[in-house]
């Protein structure tokens, strides 16, 4: 666990900040992911409850026992779980008519159109660019990135749905070597009747790529570390 930060633990949990370029899961050519670290230095082994991209940085949620799983599993299917992702895209022609909204975009499902929803506010522009606070309200494969991407909003680093073209130029005119999507808050009950709230700094590469855009990231998006919260309601 030398290089990923440990955000929250309790009896039920334990949550990390997880670093760009690393899996979750195994698979073809993904020998090294974070369920294999975590097989290796904990036992019992916490147990995945959800997903983020090989290439998104962040918060991610493991229990530490089977019935913590369960319910952490249930939470994130019922839209339980809020979660919060920062964006630096590529304004291109596309600049948002307005600073916040709602992309509503069907997006295909093994063949299948199926609806999905993103919550989206502009937080900074300069240049071009542009830095976004991003909550899915569903969750299609890869969601966020393919609405941004569908909106003329693509973003920077994503080799999968982004501008090649633009990511080639900025790899060697900016040194941008990594996607620029970060899951930097996740919300969450606990079976006590408290909320978790935890939230993930953003890494130093894309610290460092807003300052050479000349964004600066709004007071109100600087990052806490993890705490339990109070019973949702009781304020």
């Amino acid at each position: 666990m030398k290089t990923i930060e440990v955000l929250y633990e309790d009896d039920e949990c334990l949550v990390l900040n997880k670093p760009a370029g690393l899996p979750v899961q195994g698979g073809k050519g993904a020998s090294v992911n974070l369920d294999a670290i975590l097989a290796g230095l904990r036992e019992p082994r916490p147990l995945l409850t959800h997903r983020l991209d090989k290439g998104t940085s962040g918060v991610i949620l493991t229990a530490k026992t089977p019935a913590a799983a369960a319910w952490f599993t249930r939470e994130f299917a019922s839209k339980a779980a809020k979660k919060q992702y920062l964006a630096l895209c590529a304004l291109g022609k596309s600049a948002p008519n307005e600073r916040e909204g709602t992309i509503r975009t069907r997006l295909s499902a093994k063949g299948v159109l199926k609806d999905a929803l993103t919550r989206y506010r502009l937080l900074e522009t300069a240049g071009g660019f542009a830095l976004f606070r991003l909550e899915p309200g569903t969750g299609r494969m890869h969601q966020i990135r393919r609405h941004l991407s569908q909106e003329g909003l693509p973003v920077i680093g994503d080799d999968r749905y982004g501008d090649f073209a633009l990511n080639r130029r900025l790899r060697g005119e900016a040194g941008v070597k990594k996607m620029l999507l970060h899951a930097s808050r996740l919300s969450i009950p606990l079976q006590s009747g408290h909320a978790l709230e935890v939230s993930a700094p953003l890494p130093g590469y894309f610290l460092e790529a807003l300052a050479v855009f000349g964004i600066s990231v709004p007071a109100g998006e600087r990052l806490n570390s993890g705490r339990p919260g109070i019973p949702p309601g009781s304020e």
